[in-house]
C-alpha cells in the first residue's frame, strides 16, 4: 500500500526496521548483559542492580524453574507483583527458561485472578506474598502446581531488606495472613538456581514470549499471544522513533507504570536497548513521594499516561524539579489531553509525545514525532507499519483531504505489521474476528488525513479506559446484576478529571430501596479498584432498540429521567 506517511517522518526514522535481528528475546538480553555488563540496569526502593548481577540472579531463576517438577519448555509462569526489583529478575528468568509470561494485576480479586490463572493454564506463579491471600481461595480450582512468594524487600541489602519487610508486614500490617503448602521464598528459589546450571533452550521467533491479557466487549479476558518476534520488532519500532538523541549507558528513564502492563513492559524494554537505567516506581500513585523520587535523578526519559501527567503537575514541588536532561517523555495507554499537554511542556520545557498501541500489538503503532506540540492526533505509524481505515464490509477508505464529508472518510482503524499478536490463547472465534488477510480489526475508528496522522475519534468498543487500564462493560454488569436488588443494569464510561473516564452504572431497581452505596459495595470485593462504579444512577428503564440490545451511547448522552 501507498505508506503516505513516510513523507512526514523525522530525519534518521527508517521506513522499515528489521525484526529478525535476534532469535529470541533472551538472545537479546545476553548481549545487553555482556555489553553493558558494568552500567546500573534497574533501580528501587534505594537499591540498584547492574547489568551483570541481572544477569546471574535471571539466570539463577531460570535454572531453578527448569528444575521444578513436570516444568517444560513453552510452560506458562506467572507474575503478581508491582515494580520492584524481583519483577525483571523474574521476567527475565522466565524467559530465558524457554517458559512463556503470563503478567498479572496483583490488584486482582480472587474472581478476577482465577479466571485468567486457569484460562493461561500456568503452572507457577511467583507473587508478592502481599496477595497471596487471594491466590490461596482460587489456587486449588487452577493448574498451578508451584508457588514461588517474595517480600517486597527481598531483593535489598542488608539491613534495607529487613527493615522494610518488618515496617510492610508488622508496622503497616499490609500482609493478610496467609499459607500455601509448599510455596518456595523467591531468595531460596534465587539460592538453588545457584547450585545448578541452566540448560539451553533453542527458542524459535514464532514462540510465544507473552500471554498478555485483555479484554473484550463480552466481557471475558483473553490472552494475546505475543511472540518474541512480535516483541522484538515493537522493541525496534519504537526504539528508532524515540532515541535519537539517546548516548549508550548514559540514559536515566523514569518507568511509573507498572510492568505487568503492556506499555511499560515494552518501553523498559526498549530502554534497555541502550544500557540504561530504569527506576521503577513502586506505588505511582503516592504522588508527593514520586515527587521526591523525581528530585534523587537528572532523568532523562519518562512513560505515563494523562492522569499521572495530570497528578504529577497538580502535586507541589513537581514544577521545582530539574528538568533540564529531560529529552523524552511518551503518554500511552489513554488520550493525551489539550490542556495537560500544553501545561507539561509550559513546566518541563519538554513536549508530551502521545502515542497509540494495544495490548495486540505489542503494543506501539503510531506515535507522533519528538518535539511535535499536540494536535489532537495519534501522529504517524510507526517504521515497518500499515493503517488502513476500513469500513463494515472491510473496503479500505479514503484518506481525509480536509475537504467534503469527513464521515466518508471514517472507520475502523487497521493495523498490520510485525508487532500484530499471532491470535488469542484458545480462542479461535476471537482470533477469527479481529485478524483478516494479516490485518489486526482494532476496533478503534478514526480516520487517515493526507498527511499520514492518524486520528482516532471513537472506539467502536464499548471499553473504558481509566487511567490507561481497560474496563469492560459486561463485567461489570455481570457482577452488579448479581445483586439481589437490581432488576437490569448498563455500564458506560463518562468523563473524569482525575482518571479521564469513570464508570458509570445505570440501574434499574427491583428493590426500591436499593442504594448507590449497597451497590458500589457489591461490587467491591468483586472487581478491582478501576473498575468499580464510581457513579450509580437509577432510572425506571434502559435505553434499547427494538431487539432489546442496551444503546450505551444513548444512554451516556440522554439526560437522567
Amino acid at each position: 500500500m501507498n505508506r503516505i506517511w513516510l513523507k512526514n517522518y523525522p530525519s534518521g526514522i527508517p521506513a522499515d526496521i528489521d525484526p529478525d535481528q535476534f532469535r529470541s528475546i533472551p538472545d537479546l538480553l545476553e548481549s545487553l548483559f555482556s555489553k553493558f555488563a558494568d552500567r546500573p540496569a534497574y533501580h528501587n526502593l534505594g537499591c540498584s542492580i547492574d547489568y551483570s548481577h541481572l544477569e546471574r540472579l535471571s539466570r539463577a531463576f531460570a535454572a531453578f524453574l527448569q528444575d521444578l517438577p513436570g516444568m517444560a519448555r513453552g510452560d506458562r509462569v506467572a507474575i503478581m507483583a508491582p515494580n520492584l526489583l524481583q519483577y525483571p529478575v523474574a521476567l527475565f528468568g522466565i524467559l530465558r527458561a524457554g517458559m512463556t509470561v503470563v503478567n498479572v494485576n496483583p490488584l486482582y480479586t480472587p474472581r478476577e485472578l482465577e479466571h485468567q490463572l486457569k484460562d493461561s493454564g500456568a503452572k507457577a506463579i511467583v507473587i508478592v506474598e502481599n496477595f497471596a491471600a487471594a491466590l490461596q481461595q482460587v489456587l486449588s480450582r487452577t493448574s498451578v502446581e508451584h508457588v514461588i512468594s517474595t517480600q517486597v524487600g527481598d531483593l535489598l541489602p542488608i539491613p534495607n531488606r529487613w527493615l522494610v519487610n518488618f515496617v510492610i508486614k508488622r508496622v503497616k500490617k499490609m500482609v493478610p495472613d496467609w499459607h500455601i503448602d509448599g510455596a518456595v521464598s523467591f531468595r531460596e528459589a534465587l539460592q538453588r538456581g545457584m547450585a545448578t546450571s541452566l540448560k539451553p533452550v533453542e527458542l524459535q521467533r514464532e514462540d510465544i514470549a507473552f500471554l498478555q491479557y485483555t479484554g473484550g466487549t463480552t466481557g471475558v479476558a483473553k490472552g494475546a499471544m505475543l511472540t518474541h518476534r512480535n516483541i522484538l520488532a515493537n522493541l525496534e519500532q519504537t526504539g528508532v522513533w524515540i532515541s535519537g538523541s539517546f548516548q549508550e549507558g548514559a540514559e536515566i528513564i523514569i518507568a511509573p507504570l507498572p510492568m505487568y502492563h503492556i506499555f511499560c513492559l515494552t518501553s523498559t524494554l526498549s530502554f534497555m536497548k541502550w544500557g540504561s537505567l530504569i527506576v521503577l516506581i513502586s506505588n505511582p500513585r503516592d504522588l508527593p513521594a514520586l515527587v521526591k523520587e523525581l528530585g534523587r535523578w537528572k532523568f532523562t526519559a519518562m512513560t505515563g499516561v494523562n492522569t499521572l501527567f495530570n497528578g504529577l503537575l497538580n502535586t507541589p514541588g513537581f514544577d521545582q524539579l530539574d528538568f533540564s536532561a529531560l529529552k523524552v517523555v511518551v503518554g500511552g495507554g489513554a488520550a493525551v489531553q489539550k490542556p495537560v499537554a500544553e501545561r507539561w511542556q509550559q513546566v518541563t520545557g519538554s513536549c508530551l509525545t502521545e502515542a497509540y498501541g494495544l495490548t495486540e500489538t505489542s503494543p506501539g503503532v503510531c506515535a507522533l514525532p519528538l518535539g511535535s506540540p499536540w494536535d489532537g492526533s495519534i501522529g504517524l505509524p510507526v517504521s515497518s507499519t500499515e493503517v488502513s481505515i476500513r469500513n463494515e464490509d472491510f473496503q479500505e477508505l479514503p484518506v481525509w483531504t480536509g475537504e467534503g464529508d469527513i464521515e466518508k472518510c471514517t472507520g475502523e482503524i487497521c493495523i498490520r505489521g510485525p508487532q500484530v499478536m499471532k491470535g488469542y490463547w484458545n480462542n479461535p472465534v476471537e482470533t477469527a474476528r479481529v485478524l483478516q488477510d494479516g490485518w489486526l480489526k482494532t476496533g478503534d475508528i478514526g480516520h487517515l488525513d493526507s498527511e499520514g496522522r492518524v486520528t482516532m475519534t471513537d472506539r467502536k468498543k464499548d471499553m473504558i479506559l481509566v487511567s490507561g487500564f481497560n474496563v469492560y462493560p459486561n463485567e461489570v454488569e455481570s457482577v452488579v446484576a448479581a445483586h439481589p436488588g437490581v432488576l437490569e443494569c448498563a455500564v458506560v464510561g463518562v468523563p473524569d478529571e482525575k482518571s479521564g473516564e469513570a464508570v458509570k452504572v445505570v440501574v434499574v431497581r427491583k428493590d426500591p430501596q436499593l442504594t448507590k452505596e449497597s451497590v458500589i459495595e457489591h461490587c467491591r470485593g468483586q472487581l478491582t479498584g478501576y473498575k468499580l462504579p464510581r457513579h450509580v444512577e437509577f432510572r425506571d428503564a434502559l435505553i434499547k432498540t427494538p431487539i432489546g440490545k442496551v444503546l450505551r451511547r444513548e444512554l451516556r448522552d440522554a439526560p437522567k429521567e
